[in-house]
């Protein structure tokens, strides 16, 4: 059974997420940090369902803290599909912004994938099959005003998932980024009402967890093996 970490498990696209990869048969460890309660849940949900997971806890920004924990689950077996899911938001005009807001969400979304990715990538070409699918967002295509940090996160995030894809492309193993729009779920809630979706949202919907987790489904999956280096966005036609 190939093993997925997902990581950002236990928010409503990390759950979608997990919970999707565990229905396909994979073993799901599914990560948290501030909330890994949450965590916990939905790797019980996965088990309930008659899927395999457990939950981990750490810091994707502690780069020493995250190496150690990597390094034990490693002891079990290379970890082949992995979900670099955690995101977190510091929003501030940039005019207005601290230092502290501006390194957060580069912290997390941008160290955090490194530090989490590299240790993991020899064992994965060791198996000679691997897929790393990047979770980013339309911030990080179009801008958004507001979020300069959050987009240039998700731009760098970007240009790194393009870079390792060639890195890996004759190991087999893909690596691709999805960029949502708008999304059902707390941060969207928070941020738009309906009449603001229908004028923003071509499709006059937001998307769902469950829509995000199908295309991440598909891009872990075996079908995707030639499919590589792309940044898919999935918005409901905001262009």
């Amino acid at each position: 059974m190939k093993r997925a970490l997902v990581t950002g498990g236990s928010g409503d696209i990390g759950r979608a997420i997990c919970q999707r990869l565990g229905g396909d048969g994979l073993h799901v460890l599914v990560h948290g940090h501030r909330h890994s309660e949450r965590a916990a849940e939905v790797a019980a949900t996965i088990l309930a369902a008659g899927g395999s997971a457990e939950p981990v806890a750490f810091d994707v920004a502690d780069e020493a803290q995250t190496r150690r924990m990597l390094t034990e689950l490693l002891e079990a077996g290379p970890i082949q599909v992995l979900v670099n899911n955690a995101g977190v938001h510091a929003d501030a005009p940039l005019a207005g912004m601290a230092a502290a807001q501006w390194r957060l969400p580069i912290e997390v979304c941008l160290h955090g994938f490194f530090n989490v990715t590299q240790p993991l990538l020899l064992p994965m070409i060791g198996t000679r099959w691997g897929r790393i699918v990047n979770i980013s967002s339309l911030a990080g295509v179009t801008g958004n005003r507001g979020q300069t940090n959050y987009a240039a996160a998700k731009a760098g995030l970007h240009g790194a998932t393009k870079a390792l894809a060639l890195e890996l492309a004759s190991r087999g193993i893909t690596v691709n980024a999805v960029a949502p729009g708008v999304i059902a779920g707390q941060t969207a809630e928070a941020a738009f009402d309906a009449a603001a979706i229908k004028r923003l949202v071509p499709m006059q919907r937001a998307g769902t967890p469950a829509e995000v987790a199908a295309l991440v489904g598909f891009l872990a999956s075996e079908e995707a093996s030639y499919l590589t280096g792309q940044i898919i966005s999935l918005n409901g036609g905001i262009v």
